[in-house]
């Protein structure tokens, strides 16, 4: 068992508050959801083949929320937890997310 801080590394006491979240999704058709994997790497990293993790800023949250119900059919389904307070994650196995010192959004 791995212990990881879910603050992805970063300090708690920053100027910018930074939102924390968990994305995963269950989309049928590989088209959309091949295109809403590229969607969530513009924030964050992925962690397995269907979840992202993401830190971004209270605005940038509200985008990707406004944003997701373009990605989801009827019969699809994708939640989005957001983690609040100091916790850890607890991880077993293999880690194929790939560790990204700065993310850059153009």
């Amino acid at each position: 068992m791995e212990r990881e801080d879910y603050f992805f590394g970063e300090t708690q006491d920053t100027d910018v508050k930074k939102v924390y979240a968990l994305i995963i999704y269950d989309i049928v058709d590989n088209k959309a959801r091949n295109k809403f994997a590229k969607f969530l790497l513009g924030y964050g990293n992925r962690i397995q083949k269907s979840g992202f993790e993401i830190s971004v800023s209270e605005k940038k949250f509200d985008k990707i929320l406004r944003e997701i119900p373009k990605y989801c059919g009827s019969v699809d389904s994708i939640r989005v937890y957001r983690i609040a307070g100091q916790n850890l994650v607890y991880k077993w196995g293999v880690d194929d997310s790939i560790l990204q010192d700065d993310l850059i959004f153009l």
